[in-house]
């Protein structure tokens, strides 16, 4: 078992730390996610915790369970250092957000498993990627087709509850792996489903799977603009028209399945002046909760610098201060739809 340094320095992650924290986060021992080279994390992101387990090209997915490697992720967490943890990144310690944490060691059972297996997607949104992405053929999409099976194959001997959150890189809708997935997935209660998609291609797509449709727990759609003019700058290939219709769609469906509806907005210099318009947006098409998100920077955008209002040093910042002190009232109301949540961004504003 060796820890890979080099990952950690990358993210500026200080391995001897020691946090202090006198409860758990659940993550490590409950969730695993897969990316497309099959290498297998004990985080919902894995920024925030970059040490894979093992891979799923090499290993079966119980053997990496089973693994030492996960132990000792654990172990950093129940001992209270979480010296391996991103707390630069991760939005439950950045927003001191401790709801789903624990005073005791929780189970051991996987109970997430978050699909990274595929970045194919139908837009080419410059804060994501530089270009269009998509594996139809070829070695690339062989590979995510082969870990889609190894992963149903597992699915498909466990009894317990376990919730598959797909779209953590790729569109499940417009990803031909993914489409694989859904429709080879076990058909069983027990398997429940969480989806974050663009949404252009939501209602053409989910007539087909029906299973997944009825055993659907929450639904995520990105949406980076609350006006035509900015949506279409930000998420370059969609259009307005296409994205409320689907917008439409949901909140038809919500009611008839009881789903969470999440929308998701990355806020950065050409649409921070939106968030508020982006409140009414969500409360319009019933969506439960709203979450505001800092723009991050995945070496893929050439003017990062400009977009990255976070930064005290940037012309439009205070400005952006300014309009992020609007939202706040909004914030965290559990009692009231959508609940607004910004924990990243209110650390950022409030940081000295």
């Amino acid at each position: 078992m060796k820890i890979n340094q080099r990952l950690f320095d990358h993210y500026g992650i200080d391995t001897r730390k020691n946090l202090g924290m006198k409860k758990i986060c659940p993550r490590p021992f409950d969730t695993l996610l897969v990316d497309k080279q099959g290498s297998c994390y004990a985080c919902e992101c894995t920024s925030w915790l970059p040490q894979s387990l093992g891979n799923l090209q090499i290993k079966s997915l119980q053997e990496i369970l089973d693994g030492d490697m996960r132990q000792h992720m654990q172990g950093s967490i129940s001992d209270g250092t979480y010296r391996y943890c991103n707390n630069n990144q991760c939005s439950w310690l950045m927003g001191n957000d401790l709801r789903y944490f624990s005073k005791v060691v929780p189970s051991t059972n996987l109970k997430h498993v978050r699909l990274a297996i595929d970045d194919s997607c139908n837009l080419k949104c410059p804060s994501c990627r530089k270009g269009m992405i998509f594996h139809k053929e070829g070695p690339t999409f062989q590979r995510g087709i082969k870990l889609a099976d190894k992963i149903n194959e597992w699915l498909h001997q466990q009894q317990h509850s376990i919730q598959v959150h797909i779209g953590s890189d790729g569109d499940p809708f417009a990803s031909h792996v993914y489409r694989h997935f859904m429709q080879k997935t076990p058909r069983t209660e027990n398997i429940n489903y969480s989806i974050l998609t663009n949404g252009i291609m939501l209602k053409e797509f989910l007539p087909q799977i029906p299973h997944v449709m009825s055993n659907l727990t929450k639904l995520g759609v990105s949406i980076d603009g609350a006006s035509a003019g900015t949506y279409e700058k930000l998420r370059l290939g969609g259009k307005w028209d296409k994205i409320i219709e689907n917008l439409n769609y949901i909140s038809s469906l919500k009611s008839q399945y009881g789903f969470e509806f999440v929308l998701q907005f990355v806020v950065q210099k050409d649409n921070y002046h939106e968030m508020i318009e982006m409140i009414g947006l969500a409360s319009k098409y019933q969506a439960n909760r709203l979450s505001l998100n800092k723009i991050e920077d995945w070496q893929v955008m050439n003017n990062w610098k400009e977009q990255n209002i976070f930064d005290q040093r940037h012309p439009l910042h205070s400005d952006f201060v300014d309009q992020f002190e609007k939202v706040i009232p909004f914030l965290n109301h559990e009692d009231r739809a959508p609940i607004v949540e910004a924990g990243q961004l209110y650390k950022r504003v409030n940081k000295k």
